[in-house]
């Protein structure tokens, strides 16, 4: 099996390509929870809880015309969906749409009152359109009486005419020099970026040339420009210069804390590198991954005092990739490569990390028992409660697949007392789910209405129509039975 060929089909369910988006959330890993939330979304089109889900990961990514996309189709079917209007207006908050992105917060606050994010997001729209004080977005229109303006214009003199005008002119000329000044604050590197367009616009053979794309060179310079002029006034408006100043020094400061070196060290490098694997596609996080590995390797620990982590790091890494592309044996390799290195240097987060990857592997290839018993070896190091239902919930589902019914039913149980404990809706609807189809399978026809019907009363509060369809129709079954 090479690292490029064709990727696979969905091996595994729709919740549990939702869990581990989710997981790959929580741990910064925005790209490849795109991926599983894109995987789930293959199964179950349209399913608005996971549209809303992947929305948040392109808008960790600076990716605000792919969230709002997501964010919109997830309220076109009930526009009152609190989750897709809080993420439409977190997306266009992002993209310096202030005033629109006040009007969801706004919407969002009148169906969830309860909810603080609406009443945080209407104070931060609110404070951004206050900001931008002499953009033309924030010119409010007020009457106040005084008609003067529609008058005939008698006695005034025309602007070219009037001895103050020059005056005019130079206090003008002097606003635009602030303002390029400001920009130039604003922008930092890329304001030369922006001179240098400037300039290509000159070339007048230059912009009646034409790409491969067919876009014209003119249309595609005037529309960097046009970015950057964007991101400007998203800035000003977002932050005041001396604010943003003031957190660039706290930023660099924390830098120096944390690294205790100069700029020029090796640890900087590779953190660098190890952000722009997290942040890239599949195929090129493999590359970068691989290609810093072998850099990584011809350092002495003396450079890299933390060497054995790095090298761990990256294997995991590259496990991830050739995961994703399909290339299991790969990637198990990498990821037991990775639990090697951990346990060498006795790296306990390192440990947990690789036990999680290596159980993943085992599931999506059918291995259960495999999986299990990595799993049950990571409980230990598992952290918070999040992390705890979510495992415990896969051990359980390994269990169901491996059709022993009371271990899976165990294992629900102990996520759904996670879940409870930090009282996660859409875990304690997931354990409810598992223990259901336990007690479904060993007979126990009134405990899986029971669970069914809490899972029914979960899936209605998180407003996830396909999820509660799903659980109706297995509850008439379990109902039936009953009966019976």
């Amino acid at each position: 099996m090479s690292d490029n060929e064709e990727v696979q089909g969905p091996k595994s369910t729709f919740s549990t390509y939702v869990a581990e988006g989710d997981q790959l959330f929580q741990k910064g890993e925005y790209v490849k929870a795109i991926e599983s939330f894109s995987t789930a979304l293959s199964l179950q089109p349209g399913d608005k809880n996971c549209l809303v889900s992947r929305s948040r990961c392109y808008l960790k990514l600076g990716d605000a015309e792919s969230a709002l996309k997501d964010a919109e189709t997830s309220l076109q079917d009930n526009k009152c969906f609190f989750k897709g209007l809080y993420q439409k207006a977190e997306a266009l908050y992002t993209m310096g749409d202030f005033e629109f992105a006040l009007v969801y917060y706004h919407r969002g606050n009148k169906l969830r009152p309860e909810l603080q994010e609406f009443r945080l997001g209407i104070q931060k729209a609110q404070e951004a359109i206050d900001n931008s004080v002499g953009s033309p977005s924030s010119v409010k229109l007020e009457n106040k009486g005084d008609l003067s303006f529609f008058h005939k214009t008698n006695g005034v003199r025309p602007k070219h005419l009037n001895p103050s005008h020059k005056r005019e002119s130079k206090k003008h000329g002097r606003k635009i020099d602030k303002s390029e000044k400001t920009a130039k604050e604003l922008l930092g590197e890329l304001y030369s970026d922006r001179e240098y367009l400037e300039k290509l616009l000159q070339d007048e053979d230059l912009i009646k040339g034409k790409i491969r794309t067919g876009e014209r060179v003119q249309d595609l310079i005037v529309g960097c420009i046009s970015y950057l002029d964007t991101r400007t006034a998203f800035w000003q408006q977002q932050k005041p210069i001396y604010a943003r100043q003031r957190d660039r020094k706290l930023m660099q400061q924390q830098w120096n804390r944390a690294l205790h070196k100069p700029p020029s060290d090796p640890t900087r490098y590779v953190l660098n590198s190890l952000e722009e694997i997290d942040t890239g596609n599949t195929e090129s996080s493999l590359k970068k991954a691989r290609e810093l590995m072998k850099v990584v390797k011809e350092w002495s620990e003396e450079v890299l005092p933390n060497k054995t982590e790095v090298l761990g790091n990256l294997h995991s890494c590259i496990g991830n990739a050739l995961m994703d592309l399909g290339n299991m044996d790969k990637a198990l390799h990498h990821h037991q490569k990775d639990l090697e290195l951990a346990n060498k240097g006795d790296l306990l987060d390192s440990k947990s990390r690789a036990l999680d990857n290596i159980g993943r592997v085992y599931a999506r290839i059918g291995k259960f028992q495999q999986a299990i018993e990595v799993w049950e070896e990571k409980l230990p190091l598992a952290y918070g409660g999040l992390e705890k239902a979510w495992l415990f919930h896969e051990i359980g589902r390994c269990y169901l697949e491996l059709k022993r019914y009371r271990e899976a039913r165990d294992y629900g149980s102990r996520s759904l007392m996670a879940a409870d404990d930090i009282s996660d809706e859409k875990w304690q609807l997931n354990a409810s789910v598992l223990m259901a189809q336990a007690e479904l399978k060993l007979g126990n026809y009134k405990a899986c209405v029971s669970h069914f019907e809490r899972a029914l009363d979960q899936a209605k509060l998180l407003q996830d129509d396909s999820a509660s369809e799903a659980i109706q129709k297995a509850l008439c079954e379990a109902r039936y039975r009953v009966t019976q």
